[in-house]
């Protein structure tokens, strides 16, 4: 956990798990709109900080690391939701599929 940073290992492991396991899809359509990889084949969540996200992206079959910053510094969890669901949404327009239901 760096300097300033309200996120400990047990909620990065939280979310990380949640992540990977419910939204795999929602990790790869993030990472090919908004994370600079529209070959993404998939990707997986490898943690986050106060300031972005991080993924592992796999493009032309090796993975690769994929940094996404937040809109703004976040301090508390629930903003973790709020942000990934915006970015979920976003990259699902940009890239022209249908949106879907929030869990």
């Amino acid at each position: 956990m760096g300097e300033g940073d309200p996120f400990g290992e047990d909620v990065v492991r939280q979310i990380t798990r949640h992540m990977n396991q419910d939204h795999a899809e929602d990790c790869a359509t993030i990472c090919r709109a908004l994370g600079g990889r529209p070959g993404a084949a998939a990707a997986r969540m490898t943690g986050l900080d106060a300031d972005g996200i991080d993924f592992a992206a796999t493009v032309d079959g090796v993975e690769v690391p994929v940094r996404i910053p937040w809109s703004e510094r976040l301090t508390e969890r629930a903003q973790v939701r709020r942000e990934v669901v915006r970015m979920a949404t976003e990259a699902r327009q940009a890239l022209g599929l249908p949106a879907h239901e929030p869990h």
